[in-house]
């Protein structure tokens, strides 16, 4: 345009068409690039779509603003504002039919001659056309002309003022008298019509943003400011309006027009455009002078009704479509987050979408879910089988697939809970034998230990070994060698403790080991036996168990060989023999292989090539050491393998700390590497209450566990857990939160304060304690005032809860039998949250079979549909 910036105008009635106004008037239609080169008026707007020149309009000099007929017919009638103060209707490149004729052409004059700086249309009266002008100090500023008037034969009108380039005009289609003319010896600098209203005009004037009514046209609403510039609407809030002025933006609620509810400081360099989004609520560009961005403000989180205290919140980002600096821009207005820029330079158009965050969410499910814009996408499961593995392995899918297995609920077999997490998971395993070989000391009669026996024995071999006292040291010979030469072994009541944690003795005695190699037999761990037993002295033992194995179907034959090789043990330090297992050792596969031979090569007091192979289990290196390690040693070798296992966060490490705070920190890094908050939760359930249930990392670790099986709706399996954890932990039991009170004197209605816990907002049910008498209670046992009526059978409510209810005491005992156990549902109190109605549970769950409000007259109450957790199925089938 002569002297002024650049603009885009979308056409209301073509989603693929678009105005550039510049000097001229040009057409363009947008679609797909193609393949084939670009024709002559195409340009490439980017990589899939192009622009068409259509049509351009040259006939129109000195435009200053221009905007574009609303109404489907005619469908390409543009006003145009021009320096000189007029209006002009035109068209671009159609055929005209007779009421596109009729306004084509037509020019709208005022009285004294100025620039016309904007223009509006009346989105529901098309034929008001709004214009705003410089001030001059006898005219107004603002003028709304009536499209359909005629020429007036009383306007006189002046040639000077009817010529047009160098022709003369038709004076019938010169229209000098507006329809309204408001603003008297003012500017009016930009023009909205606004929506909630189409007779209310919002104007940009001189110093201030001033509401015209066109049904009283000698009032108007105004705020001093100045932020007059580019006000526009916004599309999905009537009540939300955007200017500018230099570099800052303000946010007006015309519900509240004293000041503005938000004012976003821009640049140092002056706001060019700002233009709401027509396809997004509360998103907002601005774009500055000699600029190559367009910043975007989301007020998506903007609170409606604005309080007057409350500051908005919104997030600030920023765009970059092109590489130049940018000319002017314009929303599509259909397409979500779609604009066509054009550059300042080269007058080089872009088409640009403005992608949205992209938020992921998981379900407890492991369904993954993410929005874009207006589509949400679902993440589907039937992929390659490697995903489907990955799945299988996410720790979330195994504690849910434990769950339902009941995983930690076995408080009698413990170590069976290692069977029921699936898999093979050594560390589990190892885990759940600890605990179950500390239940088992715990619960010896024959140990007798100074103190609190079970105390001790859930505080971990590190406490146990640094209390060891009375230690006595024995030679023990060989079993099965020709060569009775003597091992040294340390014995004391901690070590017999800390063998039997170990699992290596039994209870009856902690010399005889040889149940404990059955064991290890029949699950054909033959290394596993044979080191055992050599680490007891007994080579004899230990090649039969070799020899057995390699025996055994699909044993390994090379058993033999290692059996063979044990034959000839040697306490010689100078033999072959010694040299040779001493070199050829660490090429064996089995860590057990390796450590047996490294035992029968070592010095005496010297067995690091035991103690430090990370390859054996934890339980195996403490109780050799128990054994062969003197009271300087072991402390010290214990309580580095303890610190290993924390730092590492491995279970088998709980031997060592126990249920102590130790154990609680090892537990936090298996965790923190996991995310196993089940297995922690029910590991340190098993333990004496304490101090550690106290921990809050342990008591963070089983809420959060509880949350997930709500969140799984396992909602029975929460239920179990809670049961579980009360029976180990009492001081977790809740206290009764909700009981049934007289709303006269305050007082609980239940004899025995019998309640169930409550369902939320919708309905919650309470049985009423019987009186020893059993017979119905209608009445307040304090105050003797008559119980609620049924909304439904009028009757006062009131039953006993149980049918054999005793005196009240909590130690009477009652048969609790299936038939004999409660009262019937049916009579249970029940009422709505809400509304306070309720009656008997059997009247009020026959009445919303059929129906939907409350039973009560005037109430419009949807009590069965408050409560949504109440309308869910839990998952799982127990």
């Amino acid at each position: 345009m002569s002297g002024s910036k650049s603009d885009i105008l979308w056409s209301p009635h073509h989603p693929d068409r678009y105005v550039i106004c510049d000097s001229e008037l040009g057409l363009y239609r947008i679609g797909p690039a193609g393949c084939a080169e670009l024709k002559a008026g195409t340009v490439p707007l980017s990589g899939e779509t192009a622009a068409t020149l259509l049509a351009i309009n040259s006939d129109t000099p000195y435009m200053k603003c221009v905007a574009w007929y609303p109404k489907q017919e005619p469908e390409c009638l543009l006003a145009v504002g021009q320096a000189n103060g007029r209006v002009v209707l035109t068209s671009l490149g159609q055929s005209h039919n007779s009421a596109c004729k009729e306004l084509v052409g037509k020019e709208f004059v005022p009285k004294h001659a100025r620039q016309c700086n904007t223009l509006a249309w009346n989105p529901v009266d098309s034929n008001l056309l709004a214009a705003g002008l410089d001030k001059h100090r006898a005219d107004f500023s603002v003028l709304i002309w009536d499209i359909s008037s005629k020429f007036s034969p009383e306007a006189s009108v002046s040639a000077e003022k009817i010529r047009l380039s160098s022709s003369d005009l038709d004076p019938s289609l010169v229209v000098t008298k507006p329809l309204y003319d408001l603003g008297q010896n003012d500017a009016c600098l930009s023009l909205c019509w606004l929506l909630r209203d189409p007779k209310l005009l919002l104007a940009g004037m001189h110093r201030n943003l001033a509401v015209f009514d066109l049904r009283n046209t000698s009032q108007k609403t105004f705020v001093n400011t100045k932020a007059i510039q580019g006000v526009t609407v916004d599309p999905h809030f009537p009540d939300r309006v955007a200017s500018f002025f230099e570099g800052q933006v303000a946010i007006w609620d015309l519900r509240k027009f004293e000041k503005p509810v938000l004012t976003l400081t821009e640049q140092p360099k002056p706001l060019t455009k700002v233009a709401w989004c027509p396809t997004r609520t509360g998103l907002l560009a601005t774009l500055t002078r000699d600029s190559n961005i367009i910043r975007l403000y989301d007020m998506q989180h903007t609170p409606t009704p604005i309080g007057d205290e409350t500051e908005p919140t919104i997030i600030e980002r920023s765009v970059q479509p092109c590489d130049g600096l940018i000319g002017t821009f314009a929303w599509h207005p259909s397409r979500q987050n779609r604009m066509v820029v054009v550059s300042a330079t080269n007058r080089a158009m872009t088409d640009f979408t403005v992608f949205e965050r992209i938020s992921l969410a998981w379900s407890a499910t492991t369904s993954l879910m993410w929005a874009c814009g207006r589509h949400l996408y679902e993440c589907a499961e039937d992929g390659p089988e490697g995903a489907q593995g990955l799945l299988e392995q996410d720790i979330a899918t195994k504690m849910r697939q434990r769950a339902q297995s009941r995983y930690g609920h076995d408080t009698v077999q413990v170590w069976r809970n290692h069977l029921l997490a699936g898999g093979n998971d050594s560390q589990l395993k190892s885990l759940w034998f600890d605990l179950f070989y500390m239940k088992q000391c715990a619960e010896d009669a024959e140990l007798k230990l100074q103190g609190n026996k079970q105390a001790i024995v859930y505080s971990g071999i590190k406490n146990i070994v640094k209390t060891s006292s009375g230690t006595t040291e024995s030679r023990k010979c060989w079993s099965g060698s020709e060569r009775q030469t003597e091992a040294t072994r340390f014995h004391s009541e901690e070590r017999g403790l800390a063998l039997r944690l170990c699992g290596w003795m039994g209870r009856a005695s902690d010399v005889d080991v040889e149940p404990f190699l059955r064991s290890l037999e029949q699950e054909r761990e033959w290394e596993r036996a044979a080191a055992v037993a050599l680490f007891n002295l007994d080579i004899r033992r230990a090649i039969q168990i070799l020899n057995r194995g390699a025996m055994a179907e699909k044993g390994d034959l090379n058993l033999n060989v290692v059996a063979m090789a044990l034959s000839g043990y040697t306490d010689e330090k100078a033999s072959l023999w010694r040299e040779m297992c001493s070199s050829l050792r660490l090429q064996l596969n089995n860590p057990y292989l390796c450590v047996m031979f490294a035992f029968l090569t070592s010095e005496p007091g010297a067995y690091d090539g035991v103690l430090y192979e990370s390859s054996v289990a934890v339980r195996d290196r403490v109780a050799f050491a128990s054994m062969f390690l003197n009271d300087a040693q072991l402390p010290r070798y214990v309580d580095k393998l303890t610190n290993e296992m924390k730092e590492a966060g491995n279970l088998e490490g709980i031997l060592l700390t126990g249920l102590t705070k130790d154990g609680v920190d090892l537990m936090e890094s298996y965790v923190d590497r996991t995310g196993d908050v089940q297995t922690a939760s029910f590991c340190m359930l098993k333990g004496s209450p304490g101090e550690v249930l106290k921990d809050p990392r342990v008591q963070c670790w089983i809420e959060n566990y509880r949350n997930l099986l709500d969140a799984w709706r396992f909602w029975h399996k929460r239920a179990e857990f809670d049961i579980h954890r009360g029976k180990l932990d009492p001081t977790s039991k809740p206290l009764a939160q909700v009981f049934v009170s007289c709303n006269f004197c305050g007082k609980s209605i239940s004899y025995s304060c019998a309640a169930m816990p409550h369902q939320g907002r919708g309905f919650s049910q309470y049985g009423v304690s019987g009186s020893p008498t059993k017979s119905k209670v209608t009445s307040c046992p304090g105050c003797r005032k008559p119980l609620p009526r049924c909304a439904l059978c009028l009757m006062n409510m009131g039953t006993p809860v149980s049918s054999c209810a005793g005196t009240g005491k909590s130690d009477d005992k009652v048969d609790l039998t299936r038939e004999n156990k409660l009262a019937q549902f049916n009579n249970w109190f029940t009422w709505c949250h809400n509304c306070r109605h309720g009656g008997h549970a059997g009247h009020m769950l026959s009445w919303f079979r059929d129906h939907t409000e409350c039973p009560v007259s005037a109430c419009t109450c949807r009590c069965m549909q408050l409560d949504t957790t109440g309308n869910l199925e839990p998952l799982d089938s127990s």
